[in-house]
């Protein structure tokens, strides 16, 4: 029997069939009748990230690195490879994470000028905030220490275009199409609309669905935003 799940638009919940509670919602009331909501009492053992950037810096280094990609002027392919293989075999200490799609066109590293170790990157088509993306992106934040979350869009999302057309699609596809609703009614048939509003939903259900990003960005050690990724220029605009 076919197991669904959903990002209810009301709550920002994810809601499975059967009648099942959630994972998440089962975490999230066992940590809170242990009332040990914080990261520290969550997760104790915590990396550092590997240069201790604030969320804003963090976030400048981003756009910086975009910066250079559009203008072809990329440096991360000058670091020694072999040192940064090194340093990472044992650990990761990225400073940042991106919750993308899985479109192939958007290679984030690249798109970001970043190298081995650099960035914390979840990918699921539609850019979703799903229950195990936003576990890998708690760890990324609670444990590596990453002090940004960009969640990007991207021009042409196939995802989100097959969302508003709500046509019968093979396979388990269409398990994309609930969580993106939200967006489609507020885009209103405008394609790239919809994708950027997509994008500011998903990072506002981060940064308020997980009381343990919440307490993060709280404590200003972590910035959640929403980005929005030009196929064609190659320029990601920052929207919330």
């Amino acid at each position: 029997m076919k197991h669904m799940q959903m990002v209810c638009g009301c709550c920002g919940e994810q809601h499975h069939g059967l009648g099942q509670p959630s994972r998440r919602s089962i975490m999230k009331a066992g940590f809170a009748a242990a009332g040990v909501l914080s990261a520290a009492a969550i997760l104790p053992h915590r990396a550092f990230a590997q240069t201790m950037l604030t969320p804003d810096s963090a976030l400048q280094a981003l756009m910086d690195g975009n910066k250079r990609f559009v203008q072809s002027q990329l440096n991360s392919c000058n670091d020694d490879l072999t040192i940064l293989k090194q340093n990472t075999v044992d650990k990761q200490e990225p400073f940042a994470a991106v919750l993308s799609c899985a479109d192939s066109r958007v290679p984030v590293e690249l798109v970001f000028d970043q190298s081995i170790g650099h960035l914390f990157v979840t990918r699921v088509a539609g850019n979703l905030a799903t229950s195990e993306i936003i576990a890998s992106l708690e760890y990324g934040a609670a444990v590596l220490g990453t002090s940004v979350i960009l969640v990007l869009g991207h021009s042409g999302c196939g995802a989100v275009k097959a969302a508003m057309a709500g046509k019968p699609v093979p396979g388990q596809i269409s398990d994309l199409f609930a969580p993106i609703r939200p967006a489609v009614d507020e885009g209103k048939g405008n394609l790239e609309e919809t994708i950027k509003d997509n994008a500011q939903i998903q990072a506002h259900l981060l940064a308020t669905a997980s009381p343990l990003l919440a307490g993060l960005i709280k404590d200003g050690k972590l910035k959640v935003v929403a980005g929005y990724y030009a196929l064609d220029t190659g320029e990601v605009t920052l929207l919330s």
